[in-house]
């Protein structure tokens, strides 16, 4: 899907073709879309096709007055999954004329962009736009680490008294979600360094104070995933811990209440034997005598249980 926009004193406006000065976002481009972005823009169908690689790398490229970017960015996936959150390769491409950005997904940075969240958007300044694009791409890293913050606080409450490996099962994924966040923002930061080494947006001195601006906050993201990876990791050490010890309790509530209904067990087997002359057999007390005895017993054997401390 293609979609035209421009800015308008500092806001996007979208429009329905290509002009001059526009930015042009591409969500899992067919080939006619690309083959139409070509036309419009003079880019190579293959360089444009770069991003749609899963398994593309973070890095730049310059050639012929043309620059082609591509980050990892977060997004999430549906409950379906193996793994909560994953990173897929954005690009950003300039024309002497325009911006392109494309991406296999629909991806919430773009959704961001475009619903306000950037302040002071000119698609005509595309250095500027793109260094907005990787400012907030690391804030949705965080705010993803965040959230996956929050949705492990809520397993961690369920794991207290969880005797299932669901829990546990559910903590690896997140993890995997972090390695992943932690090498798509290291990669990130690479490529960012390497852009500034280079010189890419030092045209004006505002770019090259909010190219910082994203290092320090890229930088953020990087150890906060670090963190949360570790206790991730820490956390599913201690709950098998703890899910083992609640096996354990349940194993031994049931060995109780097993050792206590064996004896009454044994005395029921007793008493129902069809033997004439079984002890308070004809006697009209002889049913309530037995039951007392049994509820003697069990109460002898729980006191005792309780007194050694095994329940």
């Amino acid at each position: 899907m293609l979609t035209y926009y421009r800015s308008v004193g500092g806001r996007l406006t979208t429009i329905d073709s290509y002009t001059d000065g526009c930015w042009i976002n591409a969500t899992d481009p067919t080939i006619e879309e690309l083959a139409r972005i070509s036309r419009e823009t003079g880019l190579d169908i293959d360089v444009l096709s770069y991003p749609l690689d899963p398994d593309e790398r973070s890095r730049f490229e310059r050639e012929d007055g043309e620059l082609l970017i591509i980050m990892q960015t977060s997004y999430r996936l549906p409950e379906d999954s193996d793994i909560p959150y994953d990173t897929v390769p954005l690009g950003i491409l300039h024309t002497d004329h325009c911006l392109v950005t494309i991406c296999a997904i629909e991806n919430p940075l773009i959704r961001d962009v475009v619903s306000g969240f950037v302040r002071r958007i000119s698609t005509a300044k595309k250095n500027r736009l793109t260094l907005q694009l990787f400012l907030r791409n690391a804030q949705r890293f965080l705010i993803d680490i965040r959230q996956i913050n929050r949705d492990v606080e809520q397993i961690e409450d369920r794991l207290e008294n969880s005797t299932r490996n669901e829990e546990l099962l559910d903590l690896l994924n997140f993890e995997k979600s972090m390695v992943y966040f932690i090498t798509g923002l290291k990669a990130n930061e690479a490529m960012m360094e390497r852009a500034k080494r280079d010189r890419i947006f030092q045209t004006y001195e505002d770019d090259a104070d909010l190219l910082d601006d994203v290092l320090i906050e890229n930088l953020q993201a990087i150890e906060m995933a670090t963190i949360t990876s570790n206790i991730l990791g820490s956390m599913m050490g201690a709950f098998g811990s703890v899910i083992s010890n609640n096996v354990n309790q349940v194993m031994k509530t049931l060995t109780v209440v097993s050792a206590i209904f064996l004896p009454l067990t044994f005395m029921a087997g007793i008493w129902g034997m069809n033997f004439e002359y079984m002890p308070e057999l004809n006697k009209p007390w002889g049913y309530g005598a037995a039951l007392s005895s049994m509820l003697v017993v069990a109460l002898g054997m729980f006191w005792l249980f309780r007194r050694q401390g095994w329940w």
